[in-house]
């Protein structure tokens, strides 16, 4: 557990790419844990939800996209604003870029800090980042739920309540059961909670839950291609976050410091969820923010690249 740098840093083995065809209209673009890319195919058209970190890496994606289709990219759907999930969109030269209001908003409010921030402490995944243009801006923004119609094919986006970000926003096909989940729902994958409402996020869990969905894309991790893997993804995102904040508010009732608070919640969680992807790189910031919102910060504090140094440098000594 001792860090002396991030542990991302030491993350340098390229994964595997799958591209799984969902249906005839659903397509997951998924690497072994790294952040997964959502294709929706529409009649007429073709969406993305989530775009990987820089333009170059998103060539990847579109090459297998043409694979099994010609027709355009019409649609960029942001499942959440942070860095990585974002700032490869200008590779599809898609027409709309869609996101929640809260997601526009946190990007205006935040989404400098968090580019730096992120590509700071994910060398690996942002690839080419010197072809990145900027921040990426929606310019098709939405309340609570969005209903777009791709020829005859229903798409549903929507809101279903906070949890990793107050952003966040699932896509949904209604037709053929199949939710896009954003990093709401990670499989084997620990999830990040450096910017969440943990208290919200189990309520939001049981909101995708009860849509029954039959397949689902999570935020990383495998596809889930049956309802009881769907069941798995979702559980076990429900206990990791439940399980760490409880864990920290047990510890801000005994009155610890973050420090003590964190050695003691990466000792509790360590043997259940310590094999899932990037779980020595997460839990400093789940904690942290778990602490906070335990004690004075209903709302997530901005991440700054210093904030992340001076993070590492309380919790490791």
């Amino acid at each position: 557990m001792n860090q002396k740098q991030f542990a991302s840093h030491a993350d340098v083995v390229e994964k595997k790419i799958s591209f799984d065809k969902l249906s005839d209209h659903a397509y997951a673009y998924t690497a072994e844990g790294d952040p997964n890319t959502g294709v929706v195919v529409g009649d007429n058209a073709v969406m993305v939800i989530d775009t990987q970190a820089t333009p170059v890496m998103a060539q990847d994606v579109i090459r297998r996209i043409r694979e099994v289709t010609d027709k355009p990219v019409k649609y960029v759907v942001l499942s959440h604003y942070h860095a990585v999930r974002v700032l490869g969109a200008s590779a599809y030269g898609a027409e709309h870029v869609i996101a929640s209001r809260a997601t526009y908003e946190l990007i205006l409010e935040r989404g400098e800090q968090d580019m730096k921030s992120e590509i700071e402490r994910f060398p690996r995944l942002f690839r080419a980042v010197e072809s990145v243009p900027g921040l990426t801006m929606p310019n098709l923004v939405f309340k609570k739920r969005l209903t777009l119609w791709l020829g005859k094919l229903r798409v549903e986006i929507m809101q279903l309540g906070r949890g990793h970000t107050r952003g966040d926003t699932v896509v949904w096909l209604p037709k053929e059961k199949i939710l896009f989940s954003g990093d709401l729902v990670e499989y084997e994958a620990t999830p990040y909670t450096g910017d969440a409402y943990l208290a919200d996020w189990p309520d939001t869990l049981d909101n995708i839950a009860a849509l029954q969905p039959q397949k689902l894309v999570p935020g990383r991790g495998a596809a889930l291609l049956t309802p009881e893997a769907v069941k798995a993804g979702l559980d076990g995102t429900d206990r990791f976050v439940t399980e760490m904040y409880e864990a920290v508010k047990r510890g801000v009732d005994a009155g610890h410091d973050l420090r003590t608070v964190y050695r003691n919640t990466y000792n509790a969680l360590k043997p259940r969820f310590g094999h899932w992807v990037i779980f020595d790189h997460c839990l400093p910031f789940d904690v942290t923010r778990a602490y906070d919102e335990a004690t004075n910060y209903p709302d997530p504090r901005i991440w700054t690249a210093q904030r992340d140094k001076e993070m590492w440098q309380a919790l490791e000594g």
